[in-house]
Protein backbone atom coordinates (compact mmCIF):
# COMPACT_ATOMS: atom_id res chain seq x y z
CA UNK A 1 0.00 0.00 0.00
CA UNK A 2 1.72 3.00 -0.89
CA UNK A 3 1.85 5.70 1.45
CA UNK A 4 1.00 8.34 -1.13
CA UNK A 5 -2.11 6.71 -2.29
CA UNK A 6 -3.37 8.10 1.12
CA UNK A 7 -5.90 10.63 1.78
CA UNK A 8 -6.31 13.03 3.97
CA UNK A 9 -9.73 12.71 6.04
CA UNK A 10 -12.61 15.46 5.06
CA UNK A 11 -13.26 18.82 6.62
CA UNK A 12 -16.43 18.12 7.93
CA UNK A 13 -14.83 15.32 9.84
CA UNK A 14 -11.93 17.06 10.97
CA UNK A 15 -14.31 20.01 12.30
CA UNK A 16 -17.09 17.52 14.41
CA UNK A 17 -14.09 16.10 15.88
CA UNK A 18 -11.62 18.44 16.44
CA UNK A 19 -8.94 16.10 15.83
CA UNK A 20 -5.15 17.35 16.88
CA UNK A 21 -3.74 15.18 14.30
CA UNK A 22 -4.94 14.25 10.96
CA UNK A 23 -5.72 10.47 9.98
CA UNK A 24 -5.04 9.09 6.24
CA UNK A 25 -6.31 6.15 5.26
CA UNK A 26 -6.50 4.36 1.51
CA UNK A 27 -9.02 5.31 -0.62
CA UNK A 28 -12.19 3.74 1.07
CA UNK A 29 -13.89 0.23 -0.70
CA UNK A 30 -16.90 -0.19 -0.67
CA UNK A 31 -16.79 -3.31 1.87
CA UNK A 32 -13.69 -3.45 3.67
CA UNK A 33 -12.63 -3.95 7.41
CA UNK A 34 -10.92 -1.08 8.82
CA UNK A 35 -7.80 -0.85 11.49
CA UNK A 36 -6.15 1.70 13.06
CA UNK A 37 -2.82 2.56 13.64
CA UNK A 38 -1.40 4.99 16.60
CA UNK A 39 2.41 4.94 15.95
CA UNK A 40 4.02 8.30 16.01
CA UNK A 41 5.51 9.86 13.41
CA UNK A 42 6.93 13.16 14.89
CA UNK A 43 7.98 14.10 18.48
CA UNK A 44 10.95 12.30 20.27
CA UNK A 45 9.37 8.60 19.49
CA UNK A 46 9.61 9.27 15.39
CA UNK A 47 12.17 8.04 13.98
CA UNK A 48 11.73 4.38 15.71
CA UNK A 49 7.35 4.68 15.65
CA UNK A 50 7.21 6.19 12.37
CA UNK A 51 7.81 2.69 10.65
CA UNK A 52 5.12 1.03 12.01
CA UNK A 53 2.58 2.45 10.08
CA UNK A 54 4.35 1.21 7.11
CA UNK A 55 4.83 -2.18 8.58
CA UNK A 56 1.01 -2.92 9.06
CA UNK A 57 0.24 -1.01 5.83
CA UNK A 58 2.36 -3.73 4.45
CA UNK A 59 0.77 -6.98 5.90
CA UNK A 60 -2.62 -5.42 4.97
CA UNK A 61 -1.82 -5.45 1.48
CA UNK A 62 0.21 -8.85 1.80
CA UNK A 63 -3.85 -9.78 2.79
CA UNK A 64 -5.54 -7.60 -0.13
CA UNK A 65 -3.38 -9.56 -2.71
CA UNK A 66 -5.07 -12.56 -1.51
CA UNK A 67 -8.31 -11.41 -1.30
CA UNK A 68 -8.65 -9.83 1.83
CA UNK A 69 -10.36 -11.13 4.90
CA UNK A 70 -13.96 -12.59 4.79
CA UNK A 71 -13.44 -11.53 1.19
CA UNK A 72 -13.55 -8.30 2.42
CA UNK A 73 -10.30 -5.25 1.46
CA UNK A 74 -8.52 -4.09 4.76
CA UNK A 75 -8.10 -0.43 5.06
CA UNK A 76 -5.51 1.19 6.87
CA UNK A 77 -6.35 4.16 8.87
CA UNK A 78 -3.00 6.29 10.43
CA UNK A 79 -2.71 8.78 12.84
CA UNK A 80 0.17 10.70 14.11
CA UNK A 81 0.13 10.91 18.37
CA UNK A 82 3.18 12.96 18.05
CA UNK A 83 4.71 11.68 21.00
CA UNK A 84 2.05 13.09 22.86
CA UNK A 85 0.66 10.33 25.35
CA UNK A 86 -3.08 12.03 26.04
CA UNK A 87 -3.45 12.48 22.11
CA UNK A 88 -2.54 8.15 22.06
CA UNK A 89 -6.57 8.01 23.65
CA UNK A 90 -7.96 10.88 22.09
CA UNK A 91 -7.33 9.21 17.96
CA UNK A 92 -7.85 6.03 19.43
CA UNK A 93 -11.46 6.95 20.75
CA UNK A 94 -11.84 8.21 17.20
CA UNK A 95 -10.57 5.53 15.02
CA UNK A 96 -12.84 3.22 17.26
CA UNK A 97 -15.99 5.33 17.38
CA UNK A 98 -15.89 7.59 14.75
CA UNK A 99 -14.18 5.57 12.22
CA UNK A 100 -15.33 1.85 13.08
CA UNK A 101 -12.02 0.17 13.23
CA UNK A 102 -12.53 -3.72 13.92
CA UNK A 103 -8.77 -3.57 15.78
CA UNK A 104 -5.96 -1.23 16.92
CA UNK A 105 -2.39 -1.57 16.39
CA UNK A 106 -0.33 0.89 18.27
CA UNK A 107 1.57 2.44 21.37
CA UNK A 108 5.15 2.34 21.92
CA UNK A 109 5.85 3.26 25.27
CA UNK A 110 4.13 1.91 28.18
CA UNK A 111 2.88 5.36 29.25
CA UNK A 112 1.14 5.82 25.96
CA UNK A 113 -0.42 2.00 26.04
CA UNK A 114 -1.75 3.09 29.43
CA UNK A 115 -3.54 6.13 27.89
CA UNK A 116 -5.40 4.05 25.65
CA UNK A 117 -6.13 1.17 27.58
CA UNK A 118 -9.49 2.81 29.30
CA UNK A 119 -10.01 3.68 25.60
CA UNK A 120 -10.70 0.05 24.56
CA UNK A 121 -11.97 -1.20 27.65
CA UNK A 122 -14.76 1.59 27.59
CA UNK A 123 -15.61 0.66 24.14
CA UNK A 124 -14.86 -2.95 23.85
CA UNK A 125 -12.33 -2.39 21.42
CA UNK A 126 -9.00 -4.64 20.36
CA UNK A 127 -5.59 -2.73 20.60
CA UNK A 128 -2.86 -5.07 19.69
CA UNK A 129 0.26 -3.80 21.42
CA UNK A 130 3.95 -4.48 19.62
CA UNK A 131 6.25 -3.66 22.36
CA UNK A 132 8.11 -6.22 24.97
CA UNK A 133 7.66 -4.38 27.98
CA UNK A 134 7.12 -4.82 31.80
CA UNK A 135 3.67 -6.63 32.18
CA UNK A 136 1.65 -6.74 35.60
CA UNK A 137 -1.48 -6.21 33.06
CA UNK A 138 -3.59 -8.69 31.52
CA UNK A 139 -7.07 -6.94 29.60
CA UNK A 140 -9.11 -8.50 27.61
CA UNK A 141 -9.39 -5.62 25.38
CA UNK A 142 -5.63 -6.05 24.81
CA UNK A 143 -3.57 -8.46 22.43
CA UNK A 144 0.22 -8.26 23.83
CA UNK A 145 1.98 -9.66 21.07
CA UNK A 146 5.88 -9.28 22.44
CA UNK A 147 7.15 -10.53 25.97
CA UNK A 148 6.98 -9.76 29.36
CA UNK A 149 10.13 -9.53 31.79
CA UNK A 150 9.81 -13.69 32.24
CA UNK A 151 10.60 -14.60 29.06
CA UNK A 152 12.83 -11.79 27.72
CA UNK A 153 14.67 -9.37 30.63
CA UNK A 154 15.44 -12.28 33.11
CA UNK A 155 16.55 -14.88 30.72
CA UNK A 156 19.14 -11.95 29.91
CA UNK A 157 20.60 -11.59 33.26
CA UNK A 158 20.48 -14.89 33.73
CA UNK A 159 23.02 -15.19 30.57
CA UNK A 160 25.28 -11.81 32.11
CA UNK A 161 25.26 -13.06 35.54
CA UNK A 162 26.79 -16.44 34.14
CA UNK A 163 30.29 -17.48 33.39
CA UNK A 164 29.46 -16.84 29.57
CA UNK A 165 28.06 -13.63 29.76
CA UNK A 166 31.08 -12.05 32.79
CA UNK A 167 29.84 -13.36 36.02
CA UNK A 168 27.88 -9.22 36.30
CA UNK A 169 27.60 -8.70 39.85
CA UNK A 170 26.99 -5.00 40.24
CA UNK A 171 24.08 -2.98 38.33
CA UNK A 172 23.83 0.36 36.85
CA UNK A 173 19.89 0.75 35.85
CA UNK A 174 19.73 4.05 33.52
CA UNK A 175 15.86 4.67 32.51
CA UNK A 176 13.50 7.05 31.12
CA UNK A 177 11.51 8.53 33.72
CA UNK A 178 8.05 6.98 33.31
CA UNK A 179 6.42 3.12 33.89
CA UNK A 180 8.57 1.11 32.05
CA UNK A 181 11.86 1.10 33.57
CA UNK A 182 10.66 2.07 36.68
CA UNK A 183 8.44 -1.33 37.00
CA UNK A 184 11.21 -3.56 35.33
CA UNK A 185 13.52 -1.98 37.35
CA UNK A 186 11.39 -2.85 40.19
CA UNK A 187 11.12 -6.58 38.52
CA UNK A 188 15.35 -6.57 38.56
CA UNK A 189 15.87 -5.66 42.20
CA UNK A 190 13.46 -8.39 43.48
CA UNK A 191 15.31 -10.53 41.01
CA UNK A 192 18.45 -10.15 42.43
CA UNK A 193 17.72 -10.05 45.72
CA UNK A 194 16.34 -13.61 45.22
CA UNK A 195 19.91 -14.50 44.28
CA UNK A 196 21.54 -13.06 47.18
CA UNK A 197 22.43 -10.04 46.10
CA UNK A 198 22.24 -6.85 48.46
CA UNK A 199 20.85 -3.20 47.70
CA UNK A 200 24.77 -1.84 47.65
CA UNK A 201 24.97 -4.27 44.85
CA UNK A 202 22.85 -1.67 42.76
CA UNK A 203 22.40 2.03 41.55
CA UNK A 204 19.13 3.64 39.73
CA UNK A 205 19.04 6.75 37.79
CA UNK A 206 16.15 7.96 35.68
CA UNK A 207 15.97 11.09 32.88
CA UNK A 208 13.08 12.64 31.21
CA UNK A 209 12.10 11.66 27.70
CA UNK A 210 13.78 12.94 24.91
CA UNK A 211 17.08 13.60 27.74
CA UNK A 212 20.70 14.12 25.43
CA UNK A 213 23.59 14.98 27.80
CA UNK A 214 24.89 12.22 29.29
CA UNK A 215 28.48 13.36 30.15
CA UNK A 216 27.28 13.83 33.96
CA UNK A 217 25.92 10.32 34.41
CA UNK A 218 28.25 8.78 32.56
CA UNK A 219 30.93 10.19 35.12
CA UNK A 220 28.67 8.53 37.78
CA UNK A 221 28.93 5.54 36.03
CA UNK A 222 32.68 5.31 36.10
CA UNK A 223 32.83 6.00 39.34
CA UNK A 224 30.39 3.32 40.09
CA UNK A 225 32.35 0.30 37.84
CA UNK A 226 35.53 1.54 40.20
CA UNK A 227 34.21 0.65 43.37
CA UNK A 228 34.88 -2.82 44.79
CA UNK A 229 32.32 -5.72 44.34
CA UNK A 230 32.76 -7.73 41.41
CA UNK A 231 32.03 -7.06 37.08
CA UNK A 232 29.49 -4.30 36.98
CA UNK A 233 26.68 -4.01 33.81
CA UNK A 234 24.55 -1.18 32.55
CA UNK A 235 20.74 -2.02 32.73
CA UNK A 236 19.74 0.46 30.01
CA UNK A 237 16.45 1.31 29.56
CA UNK A 238 16.10 4.76 28.08
CA UNK A 239 13.76 5.10 24.92
CA UNK A 240 13.66 7.27 21.71
CA UNK A 241 16.17 9.44 20.92
CA UNK A 242 18.01 9.08 24.42
CA UNK A 243 19.38 5.74 23.38
CA UNK A 244 21.53 6.75 20.71
CA UNK A 245 22.61 9.98 22.66
CA UNK A 246 23.93 7.53 25.85
CA UNK A 247 26.05 5.29 23.59
CA UNK A 248 27.48 8.53 21.66
CA UNK A 249 28.48 9.62 25.01
CA UNK A 250 29.70 6.11 26.41
CA UNK A 251 31.76 6.00 23.42
CA UNK A 252 33.58 9.34 23.96
CA UNK A 253 34.50 8.70 26.82
CA UNK A 254 36.09 5.27 25.46
CA UNK A 255 33.77 2.74 27.52
CA UNK A 256 33.65 -0.43 25.73
CA UNK A 257 31.27 -3.62 26.50
CA UNK A 258 35.14 -5.06 27.72
CA UNK A 259 35.04 -2.12 30.47
CA UNK A 260 31.13 -1.95 31.27
CA UNK A 261 28.61 -4.06 29.13
CA UNK A 262 25.62 -2.48 28.56
CA UNK A 263 22.02 -4.41 28.22
CA UNK A 264 19.94 -1.80 26.29
CA UNK A 265 16.40 -3.71 27.25
CA UNK A 266 14.71 -1.27 24.53
CA UNK A 267 17.73 -0.78 21.64
CA UNK A 268 16.98 -2.26 18.03
CA UNK A 269 18.97 -2.27 14.72
CA UNK A 270 17.50 1.10 13.80
CA UNK A 271 18.64 2.78 17.06
CA UNK A 272 22.30 2.35 15.43
CA UNK A 273 21.39 3.73 12.16
CA UNK A 274 23.81 6.72 11.82
CA UNK A 275 26.46 5.21 14.74
CA UNK A 276 30.31 3.67 14.12
CA UNK A 277 28.85 0.97 16.06
CA UNK A 278 32.60 -0.15 16.14
CA UNK A 279 33.58 0.90 19.69
CA UNK A 280 29.93 -0.52 20.36
CA UNK A 281 31.04 -3.84 19.72
CA UNK A 282 29.69 -6.17 22.44
CA UNK A 283 26.98 -4.63 23.85
CA UNK A 284 23.76 -6.35 24.39
CA UNK A 285 20.57 -6.32 24.07
CA UNK A 286 17.39 -9.03 23.93
CA UNK A 287 14.31 -9.28 21.87
CA UNK A 288 12.13 -11.76 20.49
CA UNK A 289 13.03 -11.23 17.27
CA UNK A 290 16.58 -9.55 15.95
CA UNK A 291 17.09 -8.74 11.86
CA UNK A 292 20.08 -11.48 11.77
CA UNK A 293 17.68 -14.78 12.62
CA UNK A 294 18.36 -17.24 10.39
CA UNK A 295 14.86 -18.85 8.81
CA UNK A 296 13.28 -18.97 5.56
CA UNK A 297 10.39 -16.85 6.78
CA UNK A 298 13.15 -14.29 7.62
CA UNK A 299 14.67 -13.80 4.35
CA UNK A 300 10.55 -13.28 3.05
CA UNK A 301 9.86 -10.84 5.42
CA UNK A 302 13.25 -8.57 4.63
CA UNK A 303 13.21 -8.98 1.12
CA UNK A 304 9.27 -8.02 1.36
CA UNK A 305 9.84 -5.19 3.36
CA UNK A 306 12.84 -3.73 1.01
CA UNK A 307 10.72 -4.28 -1.75
CA UNK A 308 7.52 -2.29 -0.17
CA UNK A 309 9.84 0.60 1.32
CA UNK A 310 11.66 1.35 -2.16
CA UNK A 311 8.08 0.70 -3.98
CA UNK A 312 6.52 3.11 -1.91
CA UNK A 313 9.23 5.58 -1.76
CA UNK A 314 9.35 5.50 2.21
CA UNK A 315 11.79 7.33 4.19
CA UNK A 316 12.83 4.62 6.04
CA UNK A 317 15.92 2.03 5.53
CA UNK A 318 14.67 -0.56 3.12
CA UNK A 319 17.41 -3.06 4.96
CA UNK A 320 16.53 -2.36 8.96
CA UNK A 321 14.08 -4.29 10.75
CA UNK A 322 13.14 -4.43 14.12
CA UNK A 323 11.41 -6.70 16.55
CA UNK A 324 7.99 -4.63 16.89
CA UNK A 325 7.85 -4.25 13.17
CA UNK A 326 7.86 -7.78 13.14
CA UNK A 327 5.31 -7.99 15.89
CA UNK A 328 3.12 -5.81 14.01
CA UNK A 329 3.49 -7.76 11.25
CA UNK A 330 2.76 -11.20 13.04
CA UNK A 331 -0.20 -9.72 14.45
CA UNK A 332 -1.75 -8.07 11.45
CA UNK A 333 -2.03 -11.78 10.21
CA UNK A 334 -2.71 -13.07 13.35
CA UNK A 335 -5.72 -10.81 13.84
CA UNK A 336 -6.98 -11.74 10.16
CA UNK A 337 -6.88 -15.86 10.82
CA UNK A 338 -9.10 -14.66 14.20
CA UNK A 339 -11.73 -13.24 12.02
CA UNK A 340 -11.80 -15.75 9.93
CA UNK A 341 -11.93 -18.36 12.41
CA UNK A 342 -14.92 -16.54 14.08
CA UNK A 343 -16.65 -15.99 10.89
CA UNK A 344 -16.64 -12.06 11.52
CA UNK A 345 -14.49 -8.88 12.91
CA UNK A 346 -17.16 -8.05 16.45
CA UNK A 347 -14.36 -7.72 18.97
CA UNK A 348 -15.93 -10.48 21.17
CA UNK A 349 -15.90 -13.10 18.40
CA UNK A 350 -12.27 -12.45 17.39
CA UNK A 351 -11.13 -12.39 21.17
CA UNK A 352 -12.87 -15.76 21.26
CA UNK A 353 -11.37 -17.32 18.52
CA UNK A 354 -7.83 -16.25 18.96
CA UNK A 355 -7.11 -18.99 21.47
CA UNK A 356 -4.79 -21.10 19.85
CA UNK A 357 -3.96 -19.36 16.60
CA UNK A 358 -0.59 -19.49 15.24
CA UNK A 359 1.65 -18.39 12.94
CA UNK A 360 5.10 -18.73 11.33
CA UNK A 361 6.86 -15.57 12.45
CA UNK A 362 10.22 -14.29 10.91
CA UNK A 363 11.96 -15.49 13.42
CA UNK A 364 12.09 -18.72 12.84
CA UNK A 365 9.45 -19.40 16.13
CA UNK A 366 6.00 -20.49 15.15
CA UNK A 367 4.33 -18.14 17.47
CA UNK A 368 0.69 -18.69 19.54
CA UNK A 369 -1.94 -17.37 21.10
CA UNK A 370 -2.13 -18.66 24.38
CA UNK A 371 -5.56 -19.59 26.00
CA UNK A 372 -5.12 -18.73 29.57
CA UNK A 373 -4.47 -14.66 28.58
CA UNK A 374 -3.77 -12.10 25.76
CA UNK A 375 -0.31 -12.83 25.60
CA UNK A 376 1.55 -14.65 22.16
CA UNK A 377 4.18 -17.09 23.06
CA UNK A 378 7.71 -16.12 21.54
CA UNK A 379 11.28 -17.48 21.67
CA UNK A 380 13.92 -15.24 22.71
CA UNK A 381 17.24 -13.91 21.67
CA UNK A 382 20.10 -12.02 23.18
CA UNK A 383 22.17 -9.75 20.54
CA UNK A 384 25.28 -8.73 20.72
CA UNK A 385 26.02 -5.38 18.83
CA UNK A 386 28.63 -5.82 15.61
CA UNK A 387 30.39 -3.25 13.40
CA UNK A 388 27.52 -3.57 10.84
CA UNK A 389 24.95 -1.64 13.03
CA UNK A 390 23.49 -4.74 14.02
CA UNK A 391 23.20 -7.37 16.21
CA UNK A 392 25.05 -11.00 16.20
CA UNK A 393 22.76 -13.50 17.88
CA UNK A 394 24.54 -14.80 21.25
CA UNK A 395 21.74 -17.16 22.35
CA UNK A 396 18.47 -18.03 21.56
CA UNK A 397 16.05 -19.84 23.65
CA UNK A 398 14.85 -23.46 22.50
CA UNK A 399 11.19 -22.95 22.03
CA UNK A 400 8.56 -20.15 22.91
CA UNK A 401 8.23 -19.70 26.94
CA UNK A 402 4.69 -19.32 28.36
CA UNK A 403 4.07 -16.06 28.97
CA UNK A 404 3.97 -14.90 33.21
CA UNK A 405 2.32 -11.69 33.08
CA UNK A 406 2.81 -10.69 36.61
CA UNK A 407 5.91 -10.81 38.13
CA UNK A 408 6.50 -12.64 41.12
CA UNK A 409 9.59 -10.50 41.70
CA UNK A 410 7.30 -7.09 41.58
Amino acid sequence: MDRRDFLKNSAALGAALAAPAIITSRAKAADSLKLGCLFSSSGTMANIEGRMNAVVQMAAAELNAKGGVLGKQVEVLVTDPSSDWPLYAQLGRQLLLQDKCSALFGCWTSVSRKSVLPVVEQNNGLLYYPLHFEGEENSKNVVYLNSPPASSVLPALDYLMGPEGGDAKRFYMLGSDYVWPRTINKICKGYWQSKGFSESAWREQYVPLGFSNFQTIVNDIRKFASEPGGQPIIVLTTVGSSIPDFFKEIINQGIGATDIPVLGLDVLEADLEGLDTAPMVGHLNCWAYLQNAVAPANDAFKANWKGFVEKSNLAYSPTTVIDPMVSAYDGVHMWAKAVEKAGMADPDAVRAASAGISFDCPSGYTIKMTGENNYVSRGVFIGSVNDKQAFDILWQSKDTPTPVPFSPYA
